[in-house]
């Protein structure tokens, strides 16, 4: 298994420790402590995408506020 891996959404990562508390005789019998961490996998958005983002946002239908009825 490879320490990092990587997918679409998420990027996870395996971190392994080292025992400082225990002796080392053991710290041989016992595997090491391991951390696992996952962020968002983030990309830039582009210059044409952002643009396309803006311009798909004016094309959305919008709600107007209704009064109630007097």
């Amino acid at each position: 298994m490879a320490d990092s891996d990587a997918v679409a959404p998420s990027s996870f990562a395996v971190h392994r420790g080292d025992w400082t508390n225990l002796p080392a005789e053991l710290a041989a019998l016992v595997a090491p402590p391991v951390t696992v961490q996952a962020v968002p996998f983030e990309r830039p958005i582009g210059s044409w995408r952002r643009g396309q983002l803006a311009r798909s946002r004016g094309n959305m239908p919008v709600g107007k506020h209704v009064r109630a009825a007097r």
